[in-house]
């Protein structure tokens, strides 16, 4: 087995990315298997290096060391590619995805020994007209706020978040003109958001739908039309916390391979894993392509019933 690191120079503190190939070229050695470390120059560059080795045919376990964003790239180029399995090595500002994986993530996925044999499992994607996304996709005020959160660089994770969210959300106001079809429901009119889950965690730890498995050939999704700024203030706790079930006047939930389709007069943000899209119109559904995921033994995805959130 080929062992490919693709290092986000970008992800985390200043000397993180050196300090890392100095990790992983240590563990590897040690180990004795065959790899290759890349510091990439942007996220492109990884995708373009995650579809030569699509190409080669070769088995290649693919380790992005970075946050989602890079990992969506990554993500798009071995959709489908039975032969390579991918996964993350935090070091991005948020690691939302790995958050399935429970609190000591980060400690789990560092441990590179464990890691490179770890299990792996075909994982689920939602697909954004064309475009893939792993973990969570979303519009409305929270992907407003994911394309300000870099407006603070100062701010980390959870708190970054916290201030683009008072900007969007208590200054500028909730709901946007939208039309959201899920199968034969309609809303039309003001939209406060709309969440399509795969993964479970996004905006630096908001779990919208606890439940949410990543290999379940299910999309859990979440519409909450119009609301004003107190009602969203009393609903966003529970909705942060998986807890959709005590609103059902105001958040309504469907589980399902999709479609759902948004559109709107005006270009609106979509959220995809952290990278922004803007569209007027889009349908997002179960894709048929999945891709491999692994991680470390002693690690699991599956939600548990406190979890939920419910």
């Amino acid at each position: 087995m080929f062992h490919l690191f693709l290092i986000n120079p970008n992800a985390g503190p200043a000397g993180a990315a050196r300090r890392a190939e100095e990790t992983i070229r240590a563990a590897c050695l040690a180990a004795g298997a065959e790899f290759r470390a890349v510091v990439t120059q942007s996220p492109e560059q990884a995708q373009e290096l995650t579809r030569r080795c699509g190409e080669a045919g070769r088995p290649v376990r693919l380790y992005v060391v970075g946050g989602d964003g890079t990992l969506n790239r990554v993500v798009q180029a071995a959709a489908g590619r039975p032969h390579l399995a991918v996964t993350n090595l935090p070091a991005g500002t948020g690691n939302d995805f790995l958050k399935l994986f429970g609190p000591d993530y980060r400690r789990l996925f560092w441990d590179l020994p464990a890691l490179m044999d770890g299990p792996q499992a075909p994982f689920d994607l939602i697909d954004c007209g064309g475009v893939l996304a792993l973990d969570i996709a979303c519009a409305g005020v929270d992907a407003r706020v994911a394309r300000d959160v870099h407006r603070y660089p100062a701010a980390w994770g959870k708190g970054a978040y916290l201030l683009s969210l008072f900007r969007n959300a208590v200054l500028r106001g909730i709901a946007r003109p939208m039309t959201v079809t899920v199968e034969d429901r309609r809303w039309s009119g003001p939209v406060s958001l709309v969440c399509v889950c795969n993964g479970r965690y996004y905006g630096g730890g908001f779990m919208p739908v606890g439940e949410a498995m990543p290999d379940d050939r299910v999309l859990d999704a979440l519409v909450v039309p119009g609301v004003g700024r107190l009602t969203f203030a009393r609903l966003v706790g529970d909705y942060a916390k998986g807890r959709y079930a005590r609103h059902p006047d105001r958040i309504f939930p469907y589980h399902g391979p999709g479609p759902i389709t948004l559109e709107a007069d005006q270009p609106f943000p979509l959220c995809l894993d952290g990278e922004i899209l803007e569209r007027r119109r889009v349908t997002l559904s179960l894709s048929e392509k999945r891709v491999n995921f692994f991680w470390p033994p002693g690690a699991d995805y599956r939600p548990t019933p406190a979890g939920t959130g419910k």
